[in-house]
């Protein structure tokens, strides 16, 4: 994924919200504000090339103390950021670091 174009996008605005993010950030508790900065400043953790229609990607980043997840998928010819999903990570599925996921 191109990251650098990603961030690009979400800088411009250039964000589709996909009805199923959206919902459940409002059940979450989390702002769109809160997933732009993850976007802008979280790192990705894990790496989803061959997904459709537009490579994604899983991104960890911090809002003060609480971490969150979005995963965000780029459309390089269009030059458009998908909001896939976006939830506060939780120590039953991953590591206390929040970026490596915990084996049943």
């Amino acid at each position: 994924m191109d990251i650098e174009g990603l961030r690009i996008a979400v800088r411009n605005g250039k964000i589709e919200w996909m009805k199923h993010s959206f919902e459940r950030m409002m059940e979450r508790g989390i702002s769109r504000d809160i997933i732009k900065n993850v976007l802008l400043k979280g790192e990705v953790i894990e790496d989803y090339p061959d997904d459709k229609p537009y490579p994604s990607a899983l991104f960890l980043g911090r809002v003060g103390m609480q971490p969150y997840h979005a995963i965000a998928a780029y459309d390089s010819a269009g030059g458009w950021c998908f909001i896939i999903t976006a939830y506060k990570p939780d120590l039953e599925h991953f590591e206390k670091n929040y970026k490596t996921r915990r084996r049943n």
